[in-house]
């Protein structure tokens, strides 16, 4: 890729097929959409966030999971996070010509979220959002958006700041997605005026 190209479609993908015991699933992912973005893992306001994922982070996202809901959303929503951050690192593969950082501001209503991402090879996840906030939504338990977010960042091994104000916890969520598709988006996009690998170190 020179520095004024962008990547050649599909180059950028990744897929992982996880099971375990207490859930079956299907991650796939391209960097360079737009779409198709197709999710559907039994728990509806997290299939409404992935969704948002896709679609404002500009990607093809695919997840098909199966889990035990009848207990709760805990293990669906973390083993596909897991998943999710292992097809991110695999789809970014050694990073060459990408920006590496990118930051986006979402409002949502009253609300407003702050992403900042650096593609760093090293997993840190620092993240605020308001006490105090409804335990579920739908069936979907609100405690579990930091934990998604530290699984991704995790597996990804990406750094990811992101904090977020407002009232509405549907809101205080979904403003978190968009703006991380946002960032990460940014973040992934070739550099238009450098090329290689996007460190003095040599390697992310």
């Amino acid at each position: 890729m020179s520095s004024s190209e962008g990547f050649e479609p599909g180059s950028r993908t990744g897929r992982v097929v996880r099971e375990t015991k207490e859930t079956q699933l299907l991650v796939e992912l391209d960097l360079d959409g737009p779409g198709p973005v197709e999710v559907e893992t039994g728990v509806p306001f997290f299939d409404h966030m992935l969704n948002q994922l896709g679609k404002h982070g500009c990607l093809g996202l695919t997840v098909r999971a199966k889990g035990d809901t009848e207990i709760d959303a805990h293990h669906t929503v973390e083993d596909t996070s897991i998943a999710l951050g292992q097809a991110l690192r695999e789809a970014l593969g050694d990073k060459s010509g990408i920006c590496r950082f990118g930051d986006a501001a979402v409002p949502l209503d009253e609300t407003l979220a702050r992403a900042a991402i650096d593609l760093s090879g090293r997993p840190y996840l620092v993240h605020a959002e308001p006490d105090g906030m409804a335990p579920l939504i739908g069936s979907y338990d609100t405690t579990l958006t930091r934990h998604f977010f530290e699984s991704v960042t995790s597996t990804a091994a990406i750094c990811l700041h992101l904090e977020v104000t407002g009232r509405n916890p549907h809101h205080l969520v979904e403003a978190q997605f968009k703006a991380v598709a946002r960032a990460l988006r940014a973040a992934a996009a070739p550099d238009p005026r450098a090329s290689g690998i996007p460190s003095t170190k040599g390697v992310l």
